[in-house]
């Protein structure tokens, strides 16, 4: 398969405000096409945290309230880029296509069940975290739903974001729902809503779906307009009504 050519490429009062997102004092910040798809260069804060500085500074107090339960919140992943989300992409749709066998189109439906499009993750923004108990020793991969309940190795840390992430301003994304579409659920996604929020409002005001079909790496290509608009609606916009 040959490849086309890439061408573009706090204080307390503060985080109380966390607990009724619907509320939140948003700044009047303009987000420019290019850094809302991870095309431009953000300033960002903490080694190995990797987040705006008002997502930073929440997620360290979030850190020490956890230290004291006995839980070690340790990021996974925070802020990614384009060119890595299409690293990720490009990875999987070869595999998928050329090593597996798959149809293009089955291929890009695999990868969307966990993995987004280059130019829609929210970690583009700065914003979202994956995150597990760093004191827990787990073999494989760890984001993976069943470690997260049952008697998995995260469930007293699934248990301990359930009552006390959002007081620091983080929601979990992709809830488990059964009615919910797009992305599969994912236990270890949050994002810190008071920057979120807004930055997906000026996302949703953008015409997305025109900029990534002229987009070229493999598998882009199969993309139709209809099935962008389909994946915007159920994929970036089907999340936990929180962030909305």
């Amino acid at each position: 398969m040959q490849r086309r050519t890439f061408i573009n490429r706090s204080s307390t009062a503060a985080l109380a405000l966390a607990l009724a997102p619907n509320f939140f004092i948003q700044e009047d910040t303009e987000y420019s096409i290019l850094e809302l798809m991870g095309k431009e260069d953000i300033k960002l804060y903490g080694k190995g945290i990797n987040l705006r500085k008002e997502a930073h500074d929440a997620f360290l107090e979030m850190k020490k309230a956890a230290y004291k339960d006995g839980i070690d919140l340790k990021i996974v992943s925070s802020f990614r880029n384009y060119d890595r989300q299409e690293a990720i992409f490009e990875r999987k749709f070869l595999k998928y296509t050329d090593v597996d066998g798959m149809e293009p189109a089955d291929a890009i439906d695999k990868i969307i069940e966990y993995s987004t499009i280059p130019g829609t993750s929210r970690h583009h923004w700065g914003t979202d975290i994956d995150v597990v108990d760093g004191y827990r020793k787990v073999d494989g991969d760890v984001l993976v739903p069943h470690k997260y309940e049952g008697d998995g190795p995260y469930v007293d840390f699934k248990k301990w974001m359930d009552e006390n992430s959002e007081t620091y301003g983080f929601y979990l994304v992709y809830t488990n729902e059964a009615k919910r579409k797009g992305f599969k659920y994912e236990p270890w996604h949050y994002s810190y809503a008071p920057l979120s929020i807004p930055m997906l409002e000026q996302f949703r005001g953008k015409n997305i779906a025109s900029i990534i079909i002229r987009e070229d790496y493999y598998g882009a290509e199969h993309f139709t307009m209809n099935f962008l608009k389909s994946y915007i609606q159920n994929n970036i916009l089907d999340i936990n009504r929180d962030l909305l």
